[in-house]
């Protein structure tokens, strides 16, 4: 076999191309340790404070000189111009849409007001503009909105923010959700900052200190967006999770606790109102299952030169279909679009059935009672009408129309309308001793303004009442908001 001497002298231009071709590699493997020497010269600029941020800094601003990727991602939850098909960051009047609901929450403050959250930059600034918070409340209302809510607590102490009422906490509670609610302000780990989550999970036996980061990328989301009540004369906040997740675990442990949210205004039931239990729906679906996070969908990663950051505009994935669901789905964008509404919509369907159905049953009720029904004749009555509105409520008030878990959206559902067909089986034997003529003849809620007027609001007055409270309580920073 010739050697390499002998093939250079017989074919001379080998020796160039051996020469050139090894000048193309080392300047290859040149351009690939350049390359990672100034990724990794980003990465240790990316950890290197440029400001030092306090301990409770509740400013976003502060935090964003230090990582302005994430600042301006997040500062994108100013834009509401995404609407999918059932909700995105437009707002949306729930009660406009769906004037059944204005009679399911008859006595309760969501009949005057109830509308589609927008980015977490306006969670102060529409806590303030609705009608719900003209009526007394307490400042524990302000405990997933602002970043001030870590510091005031730190400053006063857990229970004595919950005692405090929410007008009195208004000047203090200015910045919306952000940095310091997740992020611990030395390490940027992900941290805890909301007392109930921990509370709960001590309560259940688990040590949240424990949890790995894949579980943290949920339960930052989790200090919030989960159901929850306030428990005694202090108003403390307080996660139902004793017993469980899921809607039969959490009304079985209000039923125990003796728990009523409110009395409803028109059939008398002792009613349980859910807050978003998007946690709790999540842990019984398929990505929960698979160790997917909210944060994998919702605030996927991104990459800048040698930077890999999580993306802060927490927004629906089927904004971001490429950054979020194709991460892991290989399908198209339209067909994932199609795979969520093929599922929302079935979802919609039930859901509808199931408001349509309990807004008739609180009037049915009403009916009732006016003919002379007892407090016994109409207890399991009673009984069924808060354990189906509950059970609605659990689906309907988490966000993403019950995609976070399809099948056990459908099964709520279902079991909210068999209880409401229950206690309508009950009033029928009612109406047949006391002589009502069936069926009822209703009164026309097609509206939200019908209907708003059925259950006995006024809204000129309510209205009336923003204003002079917008006087006296609404910072000044605030009223261009109006």
């Amino acid at each position: 076999m010739a050697t390499i001497k002998e093939l250079s002298e017989k074919k001379p231009w080998l020796n160039w191309v051996l020469f050139f071709g090894t000048v193309i590699i080392v300047f290859l493997i040149g351009l690939f340790a350049a390359s990672i020497v100034e990724r990794r010269s980003e990465a240790q600029l990316y950890f290197q404070m440029v400001q030092p941020i306090p301990d409770w800094e509740p400013r976003h601003e502060v935090w964003g000189q230090n990582f302005p990727r994430q600042y301006e991602s997040y500062r994108q939850t100013l834009d509401t111009t995404f609407a999918s098909m059932y909700a995105g960051s437009v707002m949306i009047d729930y009660l406009e849409k769906y004037p059944e609901l204005v009679i399911m929450w008859a006595g309760y403050a969501f009949s005057r007001d109830y509308n589609q959250g927008r980015g977490h930059y306006y969670s102060v600034t529409d806590v303030h503009n609705t009608l719900r918070t003209v009526q007394p409340q307490p400042a524990t209302c302000w405990t997933c909105k602002s970043t001030d809510v870590p510091r005031v607590m730190n400053e006063i102490g857990v229970r004595e923010f919950y005692k405090s009422s929410w007008a009195d906490m208004g000047s203090e509670i200015v910045n919306p959700i952000g940095c310091q609610d997740c992020h611990d302000p030395k390490t940027m780990n992900l941290t805890i900052t909301r007392p109930a989550l921990a509370e709960a999970f001590e309560r259940q036996g688990r040590n949240i200190e424990h949890a790995t980061h894949q579980e943290m990328r949920s339960l930052v989301c989790a200090q919030c967006h989960v159901e929850y009540y306030f428990q005694g004369k202090d108003n403390y906040l307080t996660f139902p999770w004793d017993k469980g997740f899921s809607a039969d675990d959490m009304e079985a442990y209000f039923d125990e606790y003796q728990f009523t949210d409110w009395v409803h205004g028109l059939s008398r039931a002792p009613m349980l109102k859910a807050q978003h239990p998007d946690y709790e729906l999540y842990k019984t679906g398929i990505h929960a299952e698979r160790g997917v996070s909210c944060a994998d969908c919702h605030m996927p990663y991104k990459r800048d030169g040698g930077l890999k950051f999580t993306d802060h505009h927490l927004q629906s994935p089927l904004n971001n279909i490429s950054g979020s669901c194709q991460v892991c789905h290989r399908e198209s964008e339209e067909t994932l679009r199609k795979n969520v509404y093929d599922r929302q919509v079935k979802i919609s369907e039930l859901r509808r059935i199931t408001e349509k159905t309990l807004a008739r049953l609180h009037l049915e009720a009403k009916s009732a009672w006016d003919a002379g029904a007892t407090e016994d004749e109409m207890q399991d009555v009673l009984q069924l009408i808060r354990h189906a509105q509950w059970r609605w409520d659990w689906v309907a008030a988490a966000n993403s129309m019950g995609f976070h878990s399809p099948a056990e959206a459908l099964r709520v559902l279902g079991t909210s309308i068999n209880k409401a067909q229950e206690a309508r089986v009950h009033l029928a034997r009612i109406f047949s001793k006391y002589d009502v003529e069936q069926p009822v003849e209703l009164p026309d809620f097609s509206t939200k303004e019908k209907a708003q007027q059925v259950v006995g609001l006024n809204m000129d007055d309510i209205r009336a009442q923003k204003a002079e409270f917008k006087n006296n309580v609404l910072p000044e920073w605030l009223e261009e908001a109006y």
